[in-house]
């Protein structure tokens, strides 16, 4: 066992010692058979070698379709015909294609696909490359478009470095964060919302659906064309300048990567690009994946993983994207997409149902994005728990900078759903909000996207529900529309202050957005009614949104202030499962929570030694409280009147009304009677 490795922290591991190690060694091995000529960055170059490039000389097209032969550049510029001048010749054995044309051939804005034959048949494809993929508003076909403005965007902030520390992540979809009924921009997400997200206290944005996708009601997840920024949001300049923009507002930016899969469409994706089956997916029984209805990539081929590095190299450059939420990982790195499975035993991570061509990908991908940009954010949306998934790749680990923490959005849901206030356990739910693996960071969140898409409901619809259509007015209250609002803050917290290393929160949800996520599809007649924000709402002094979004901002004040999540220590200091009360310590600030439906507590004693003010908490009436807190009282922990002796615990005095959290600062002492 060699130290420095993060297999050394965790003594379960030693008798897998020997499979880790197999695994990084064909890591290791795989990275040198592809940088031999130089590193992984100059093998990532597919994007400048493959698709539509000008030049001195004029236009210059490649493509990669061993299977095809012939094939033909058509498009509006020779009416969609194949022509001797448009052809493309074979140029090598792999199957590399290439075309040369004059500068007056094709101009920006022509629209452009391939005609590709192969032995047996022939299609009509939109290159692999392609970067800028439209759809036609009447035939709703998509082609690739040229593109290439006279004045190429300049970047006004174009070496970015994004402040240290946690990320606090707020989740965008930015067809979604309009409040009209229809897909959102680039450019109104930029003037609109990024404003909305700084004022909130966010240092990170990560973007949704970025990837072109034939239906939008994928939620971005069915990827057709890899390179291609979705063109249904604006141009690539306009998403090139919500980027900027972000930068200079000190936000970094990271996206939604969807290698994990694509979309079965043949005339749009590559799943039959060449005529064959196997150009990038497997040809068996792997190759659809049997719960999302796509094409899952065969990571072993060395084809499939220059594609994907590109790509990943492509949105780091072109876009200035600060790194990636990679989704699906535990589809990915397992055979059977870890569907059904509740990975409780070490086993389930080394019993040979592991796709290790994914993790050798997996792997280059983070030396990749790391070594190319050293400050980009990788996150990995992984459940199963993985060993060394999210440790450093000098570490023996795949090397993600976290995993996403799946575990605790189920575990609101499940004790919403299932578990009676009176019935909460506080060492329970402390024990699962801060579990993680000794060697991985993790970002938290209360609850995901997927939790308000049709069929489930958001923390606070399941809360409340049909109240919110009238009961949401400032002067209203009732029983499940008071409990609906104070856990929506206190759920928000513990997660907040608990969580391992960032925190995340969805486009909406932290000021109680209500109903569902439902885009355009034929079951609602294609409506954008529940594919939208309203923005409105927040905005409305007379509804109680305010609050809540009032409450969140502070929130986030925590770390931009105190570098809460910063400290990696969250210490339990106390807990009573029958009162509802836990309190735990996180740097500077002391956490004190009672969870109690219907019971407030007079002068309860908290074992903590200090001086402490109240620098937030959730029965503020800014935050939509009840005001039964005193906030300008400073509070001194003393000896229990019947326990006066010397050696005793000290204890922090404090009214702790039902349903209510306080944030308190310790403060210094100055003298020796301020104990």
């Amino acid at each position: 066992m060699r130290p420095g490795k993060f297999y050394t922290t965790d003594p379960w591991l030693e008798p897998f010692i020997c499979i880790i190690e197999e695994r990084i060694r064909k890591c290791q091995l795989k990275e040198r058979e592809l940088t031999r000529s130089g590193s992984l960055a100059e093998f990532a170059l597919g994007h400048f070698y493959y698709g539509l490039h000008k030049d001195r000389n004029g236009w210059i097209f490649r493509e990669w379709a061993p299977n095809a032969t012939a094939i033909y550049l058509i498009g509006t510029f020779n009416n969609w015909k194949e022509k001797p001048g448009y052809a493309m010749q074979k140029i090598n054995d792999y199957g590399n294609w290439e075309m040369n044309l004059p500068p007056e051939a094709i101009k920006h804005g022509d629209l452009f696909k391939l005609s590709v034959h192969w032995q047996g048949g022939k299609g009509e494809r939109i290159p692999s490359y392609a970067t800028r993929v439209v759809q036609d508003n009447l035939t709703k076909i998509f082609s690739a478009q040229v593109w290439d403005p006279q004045k190429p965007y300049k970047w006004s902030v174009p070496d970015f470095k994004p402040a240290p520390g946690s990320p606090l992540i707020y989740e965008a979809h930015i067809g979604m964060a309009t409040s009209e009924e229809r897909a959102g921009t680039y450019a109104e997400f930029t003037r609109n919302i990024l404003p909305r997200i700084v004022k909130a206290g966010y240092n990170t944005v990560q973007l949704m659906a970025i990837q072109e996708h034939p239906f939008y009601g994928s939620f971005g997840y069915h990827v057709s064309n890899f390179f291609a920024a979705s063109s249904r949001f604006g141009t690539p300049e306009e998403l090139k300048e919500l980027v900027d923009t972000a930068h200079a507002s000190g936000l970094r930016v990271i996206m939604d990567l969807v290698h994990s899969h694509a979309v079965k469409n043949v005339n749009e994706g590559l799943g039959l690009f060449d005529g064959s089956h196997g150009q990038y997916f497997h040809t068996n029984d792997r190759r659809n994946h049997i719960a999302w209805d796509s094409l899952c990539f065969d990571y072993g081929k060395n084809s499939v993983i220059h594609f994907l590095l590109s790509n990943c190299r492509y949105w780091l450059e072109e876009y200035n994207f600060d790194g990636f939420r990679f989704d699906g990982i535990t589809s990915m790195i397992y055979y059977d997409h870890g569907l059904g499975k509740n990975f409780t035993s070490y086993s389930d991570y080394f019993n040979g149902g592991q796709d290790i061509d994914a993790l050798v990908y997996l792997y280059l991908a983070n030396k990749l994005i790391h070594a190319f940009k050293p400050a980009a954010l990788t996150i990995a949306e992984e459940m199963s728990g993985m060993p060394g998934l999210a440790a450093e790749t000098k570490k023996g680990g795949t090397g993600f900078d976290y995993r996403l923490s799946m575990g605790v959005p189920d575990l609101w849901i499940k004790l919403l759903k299932e578990v009676p206030d009176e019935s909460w356990d506080m060492g329970h739910l402390f024990h699962e909000l801060t579990q993680h693996r000794p060697e991985e960071k993790i970002i938290s969140y209360c609850e995901s996207h997927d939790q308000a898409l049709v069929g489930d409901k958001t923390l606070i619809f399941r809360m409340i529900d049909a109240e919110m259509y009238r009961g949401m007015t400032t002067s209203y209250h009732s029983i499940p529309m008071d409990r609906g609002i104070a856990l929506h803050k206190m759920i928000r917290l513990i997660t907040f202050s608990t969580a391992g290393s960032g925190y995340l929160n969805f486009m909406g949800n932290e000021f109680g957005h209500p109903e569902w996520i439902d885009f355009p599809r034929e079951g609602n007649n294609w409506s954008f009614k529940y594919a939208r924000r309203q923005w409105d709402l927040v905005d409305n002094k007379a509804l109680k949104y305010q609050f809540l979004a009032a409450f969140d901002q502070n929130m986030t004040r925590l770390h931009n202030e105190f570098k809460v999540l910063d400290n990696p220590f969250v210490e339990k200091i106390y807990e009573n499962s029958y009162d509802k009360v836990i309190a735990f310590s996180r740097g500077a600030l002391l956490f004190v929570f009672n969870f109690h439906p219907t019971n407030s507590f007079t002068d309860y004693g908290i074992p903590v030694k200090g001086k402490f003010r109240i620098i937030l908490d959730t029965d503020d009436p800014a935050f939509g409280g009840f005001d039964r807190i005193d906030r300008k009282s400073v509070y001194n922990s003393i000896r229990k009147a019947d326990r006066p002796a010397l050696n005793v615990p000290l204890y922090l005095f404090l009214y702790l009304p039902a349903r209510t959290a306080l944030v308190l600062k310790k403060e210094p002492i100055r003298r020796a009677t301020e104990i």
